[in-house]
């Protein structure tokens, strides 16, 4: 296996490790903290959340060559329904994992087609490229939400990839 396929099997598991983690520390705060705007790009931590997963189910559907999901960046699939998102983010997640284990390295320099949420233009784009921008973005608003919980809660669970690697030698 390539060190990219490698590193792009991490990352999915990393991803969903990292996403149970952050679950479990927003399922503790109130509904009025989950909800309240934060100020961030897409206001709240239900926000964010609700924009992840509707940005993972884009992105996997582009890559899988499923029909587009006509989503918009700021819809909210679960209203005020924590353990629905959340179980949504679980399957999500497998979903994930599964399709980047099942990648080829082949796959990983292939180009796909696709119209962005935002604008109607036709983009195409190498699948490792697509991959690396993936998991980058999924980073960058779980930062944010981590940042909204300690705000609202003052803790946050420590998400960093170097502990889940630690984790995954110690069960191996």
């Amino acid at each position: 296996m390539s060190s990219l396929k490698l590193h792009f099997n991490i990352l999915a598991g990393y991803n969903a490790w990292a996403n149970e983690r952050l679950y479990s520390c927003v399922g503790q705060i109130g509904s009025d903290a989950y909800r309240n705007d934060c100020g961030a790009f897409f206001g709240s931590i239900e926000g964010t959340l609700n924009h992840l997963l509707v940005t993972d189910r884009i992105w996997r559907h582009r890559l899988s060559a499923l029909p587009e999901t006509g989503y918009c960046l700021d819809q909210i699939l679960f209203d005020n329904d924590l353990p629905g998102l959340r179980l949504a983010r679980k399957e999500e997640d497998e979903k994930i994992v599964d399709f980047i284990v099942g990648l080829s390295e082949a796959d990983l320099s292939t180009t796909i087609t696709y119209r962005r949420a935002s604008t109607p233009e036709l983009k195409k784009q190498i699948i490792w490229s697509a991959l690396a921008h993936w998991f980058n973005h999924q980073a960058h608003h779980r930062g944010q939400v981590h940042a909204m919980l300690s705000r609202v809660s003052g803790k946050a669970p420590e998400l960093d990839l170097l502990i889940y690697q630690r984790q995954q030698e110690n069960s191996n």
